[in-house]
């Protein structure tokens, strides 16, 4: 799928990248509560900090940025699919930019980044969150 430049600059891509921002927030700070107050370890934290940032993300994309009134259930589904299709992506592009081309492993893990939010965005539009045409 290719992305129309007037689909990166839309209001909804604004609101998808608002919500990736609040997400991140949310997650990160449920994996530091963790730690801290709960003394969890690294993996227990990140398992409940990103399971808890992914149910924010759902309910915030779903409402709010896609505004979906479809059923929740088989999209939550669609939803974990697409996450892990676009982590697939942002996975393949940071281990080909180390690789494959031998960039630092920092900058990698960054050109990373806008793989997954585009990936996901477009996932989310056009197969998560799409309502069927009757």
């Amino acid at each position: 799928m290719k992305m129309k430049r007037a689909e990166i600059f839309s209001f909804q891509f604004v609101r998808f990248l608002v919500v990736g921002v609040a997400n991140t927030l949310v997650g990160l700070s449920v994996i530091y509560s963790a730690k801290y107050f709960f003394h969890a370890g690294d993996v227990m934290a990140n398992a409940i900090g990103y399971g808890i940032g992914i149910c924010v993300s759902f309910f915030l994309n779903s409402r709010w940025t896609f505004e979906y009134s479809g059923l929740m259930l088989p999209a939550a589904l669609r939803f974990l699919l697409a996450t892990a299709v676009a982590y697939a992506a942002n996975l393949l592009t940071v281990m080909t930019a180390i690789d494959g081309f031998g960039v630092n492993t920092y900058l990698a893990q960054a050109l990373g980044m806008p793989v997954y939010t585009v990936m996901a965005y477009l996932i989310s539009k056009h197969v998560v969150f799409r309502l069927k045409i009757e």
